[in-house]
């Protein structure tokens, strides 16, 4: 949307005029060609979601990039600093305390925190509520993940192509977004998935980095 006074509030009115209720409001990201914001917002009992794209296409210059279903359970933790207060709180646990409450901060539907451990052989240590099972059959602990995953070790926070890895044909069918930043070292990463989009910004893996170092770190230094 424009990034100028005024816009945002103009969408909030016309979403209000459709008798739809704005939850919450994310600044995604700024640039010169505007601002990206993701609302969060609850339908009428009944209400269709195309009324939300046309009450928000309604203002001049707003362009609706993505509208999902917002299915993640992230406990009431709905920004970067919830997380680091979480994170704080279980030091120890603070990796699998990311993997839970992550989905949450980025208006995602899942996490899983793998660990490579060795040439082909990748581990699931912790995962999300609505993660998917990528173990197949396996009944090890913990559960070793089937799918090729050839971007892995991951020196570097980024986004994950759909090329990069024999993906479930359905992450496919609803157009799966994924990103991933390591906790701590290559081996041992946090992978995000949300379906039906938006890619996952610059900005964003920029924060998802930074939350994994912070996870990271304190689970390091809360080690007797």
């Amino acid at each position: 949307m424009p990034d100028h006074p005024g816009t945002l509030g103009a969408v909030a009115t016309a979403l209000g005029a459709a008798g739809i209720d704005i939850v919450s409001v994310t600044v995604v990201e700024r640039t010169a060609a505007g601002a990206v914001d993701d609302l969060l917002v609850m339908l009428p009992p009944g209400g269709l979601a195309d009324r939300a794209m046309s009450a928000a296409h309604s203002v001049p210059g707003v362009v609706v990039e993505s509208l999902r279903p917002f299915l993640a359970d992230g406990g009431g933790v709905a920004s970067d600093l919830d997380l680091v207060d979480a994170l704080t709180e279980r030091p120890l646990d603070a990796p699998a305390t990311l993997t839970e409450l992550a989905p949450g901060v980025f208006n995602a539907d899942w996490a899983v925190l793998l660990e490579h451990v060795g040439a082909d052989d990748v581990r699931v240590r912790e995962t999300s509520v609505g993660a998917p099972t990528l173990g197949g059959d396996d009944l090890g602990v913990p559960e070793r993940v089937r799918l090729p995953l050839p971007w892995l070790p991951l020196d570097r926070a980024r986004r994950i192509g759909p090329a990069e890895g024999t993906f479930p044909p359905r992450w496919e069918a609803v157009s799966m977004e994924l990103a991933a930043a390591p906790v701590g070292g290559d081996r041992l990463v946090i992978l995000i998935g949300r379906p039906g989009g938006p890619a996952f910004r610059p900005s964003e893996i920029d924060r998802l980095a930074h939350l994994a170092g912070i996870a990271a770190s304190l689970s390091r230094t809360d080690r007797p």
